[in-house]
C-alpha cells in the first residue's frame, strides 16, 4: 500500500531527518493539501535557497514576454562588467592560459546555466580562485554585496566559450543583478509588484521583517554522527531584516503557502486566476531540456546528475523514465518541489543541509501518486 504524504513526513521525522517538515500536494485543477510534522509549522518562512532560482527565471521571462529582454541579448548592454571575457583554453588550464571570449553572455545562457561561470566541482586553478575572492558557492550565506560579488566574478576567466558548457548557480547570481538593472531599481520590489503580489505571495522576499522574526526557524545539518547540529539561529541569522547589503545575487525566503501559489501557476500552465503570468511559449522552453548533449560532461556537476535529467530555464527536467515530463529543483537548505505533466505538484519543506538523508525525504515525497493524497473536494 502506498503510504500517505502525512505518513512519509512522519516518519522521516521520527528518524531524525530533520526535526519538522511541511509538505504540500497540489491536485489538477488547483485543489491544494497542505500537510506538516514535527515543529516546522505550515506558515513558516523558510530559507528556500536554489528554489529561488525558478522564480527569477519566471520573472526573466515576463520581462521577455514584455519586450525589455531578449532570451538572445548579449546582457553586457547592462551588464558592462562582463563585456570583453577572457576564457581558458579549457576548464583546469592556468589563469593566465586564457584566450578573448568570441561569443557574449546572453539572457538564455544565464537561464541554462551555460554562460561560462559556476561552481567549479573539480579542482583547478579556477577552483582555487574562486575560493580566495569569495565568490564560491556553498551553504554559507554571501560573503559580499551584489556590485562587490560581480566586480570580483568579472576579474577571473571564464571556464569555458558561453553556450558550450555548463557549470550550476552562478549564472543565476548575474542573473538577479541584470533583472536589477533592466528595472532599473530593486529587484525585490520588481518582484513584489510584478510577480509576488499578482500571485498572493505575501511573505517571500530577500529577507524577513524584523516583526515576523517569529516564523523563521532555525536551520540545521547533519553532523557525522547523524544528529542535527543547529547552523543558524531561529528568529535570527542572515535572512533576518535589515539586508547587510544588496541581495539582488541572493537568494530568497518564502513559505509553504507562497510556493504553492508560484508552483500552482506553473502547474496550471503559466495561469493564475484567469490571467497569463507565463506565455504559454515561454513556458515551453522553462520546462524542456536547453543544454546540448556536448555541455553534460561528467566534471559539470555531482556525478550522474545528467542521467535522465536535462536543464530547462532554472529547472532540472526529466527527460525518460517513468516521470519524464516532470520539472523541478530543490535548495541547498532542505527544500524541493517538482511539476508533472498531468498538472499536479508537490513542495517539500524542511530547514536541514542537503544529505543523504534530506535526499531521501525528497525520493519518498516524489513517489507518492496523486491519488493517494486526500485533497479535499472544491
Amino acid at each position: 500500500m502506498t503510504p500517505t504524504l502525512p505518513q512519509i513526513l512522519d516518519d522521516h521525522v521520527a528518524r531524525g531527518t530533520a526535526p519538522g517538515i511541511v509538505g504540500v500536494r497540489g491536485a489538477p485543477g488547483g485543489r491544494v493539501e497542505v500537510v506538516t510534522s514535527g515543529d516546522l509549522p505550515a506558515d513558516a518562512i523558510v530559507r528556500i535557497q536554489s528554489m529561488t532560482k525558478p522564480i527569477l527565471a519566471v520573472a526573466a521571462l515576463r520581462l521577455v514576454q514584455d519586450g525589455r529582454l531578449g532570451l538572445d541579448d548579449p546582457v553586457e548592454r547592462w551588464l558592462p562588467e562582463l563585456a570583453d571575457r577572457r576564457v581558458l583554453r579549457s576548464p583546469d588550464a592556468a589563469l593566465d592560459d586564457v584566450e578573448t571570449a568570441t561569443t557574449p553572455i546572453t539572457l538564455r545562457h544565464l537561464l541554462t546555466n551555460t554562460s561560462g561561470y559556476g561552481v567549479q566541482v573539480v579542482p583547478s586553478p579556477l577552483a582555487e580562485a574562486m575560493i580566495a575572492n569569495r565568490t564560491a558557492a556553498g551553504q554559507e550565506p554571501v560573503a559580499m554585496g551584489a556590485q562587490e560579488w560581480l566586480d570580483a566574478l568579472a576579474a577571473l576567466p571564464l571556464a569555458f566559450e558561453p553556450g558550450t558548457g555548463w557549470r550550476y548557480h552562478h549564472s543565476f547570481g548575474i542573473l538577479g543583478i541584470l533583472l536589477s538593472r533592466v528595472v532599473d531599481g530593486s529587484l525585490e520590489e520588481h518582484l513584489r509588484r510584478d510577480l509576488f503580489g499578482p500571485l498572493g505571495m505575501v511573505d517571500t522576499g530577500y529577507t524577513v521583517p524584523a516583526d515576523q522574526a517569529h516564523r523563521l526557524p532555525a536551520a540545521y545539518r547533519h553532523g557525522e554522527d547523524g544528529s542535527l547540529v543547529e547552523v543558524e539561529p531561529a528568529a535570527g541569522g542572515f535572512s533576518l531584516a535589515p539586508a547587510p547589503f544588496d541581495l539582488s545575487h541572493s537568494e530568497l525566503v518564502s513559505t509553504a503557502a507562497d510556493y504553492a501559489a508560484f508552483a500552482g501557476m506553473l502547474a496550471a500552465g503559466g495561469r493564475h486566476d484567469g490571467e497569463v503570468v507565463v506565455d504559454p511559449g515561454m513556458l515551453a522552453l522553462m520546462r524542456s531540456d536547453q543544454v546540448p548533449a556536448s555541455a553534460k560532461t561528467e566534471d559539470s556537476f555531482f556525478p550522474g546528475f545528467w542521467g535522465g535529467t536535462g536543464w530547462g530555464f532554472g529547472v532540472a527536467v526529466q527527460t525518460d523514465g517513468e516521470s519524464a515530463g516532470r520539472y523541478g529543483w530543490s535548495g541547498g537548505q532542505g527544500t524541493d518541489f517538482w511539476i508533472d505533466p498531468d498538472g499536479s505538484f508537490g513542495i517539500v519543506l524542511s530547514q536541514v543541509e542537503m544529505g543523504p538523508e534530506i535526499m531521501g525525504l525528497f525520493g519518498d515525497a516524489q513517489r507518492i501518486a496523486a491519488v493517494a493524497i486526500s485533497v479535499p473536494p472544491e
